[in-house]
């Protein structure tokens, strides 16, 4: 199994995006479909081939206010697991360093609500859940995508939150 590229992009790499801007929009789009349907669109579940769509409720690491961002996911067992990019951008997401801070966080999924403890998946968890993206819709250019990336790309688990006594 090949590994993430930590290599700098080279300017012949293969990996196509759009521009910057159309990524920002396109975010705000789709929140504004969920926001405007009450809900009723912008969220799906995972299926064997293609991820699905969650929106993740974090807390502000400076700030200590509620933010929400709508990430991809698939499961993992119980886990729910995710990749912390910004659009194959170079800073990491603001939920990722959120999520750092205060790893105690809730999604809203299609069936409904869930509270979570995140965790940065390592070693062989890392390789096996990045084989697992691979193998999703557009999975076949994941790798050049990240060799656009200075920074491994982390892969973020979200366990579910132990039961309140």
């Amino acid at each position: 199994m090949a590994a993430e590229s930590s290599e700098p992009p080279s300017p012949t790499g293969s990996a196509r995006l759009p521009p910057r801007w159309f990524i920002r929009a396109a975010w705000v789009v789709h929140r504004a479909i969920y926001n405007v349907s009450g809900g009723r669109l912008g969220l799906r579940r995972p299926t064997p081939r293609v991820w699905g769509m969650m929106r993740l409720h974090t807390v502000g690491r400076r700030s200590g206010t509620a933010r929400i961002a709508i990430v991809a996911y698939f499961e993992d067992g119980a886990n729910l697991v995710t990749m912390a990019m910004n659009g194959w951008g170079q800073p990491p997401p603001a939920w990722w360093l959120n999520l750092q801070a205060r790893p105690e966080a809730s999604v809203d999924l299609p069936e409904g609500a869930r509270d979570v403890v995140a965790r940065e998946a390592n070693g062989e968890e890392r390789e096996r859940l990045w084989a697992v993206f691979r193998t999703l819709e557009g999975g076949d250019d994941l790798d050049a995508h990240a060799a656009t990336r200075e920074r491994e790309t982390p892969i973020v688990v979200l366990e579910p939150a132990a039961a309140k006594p």
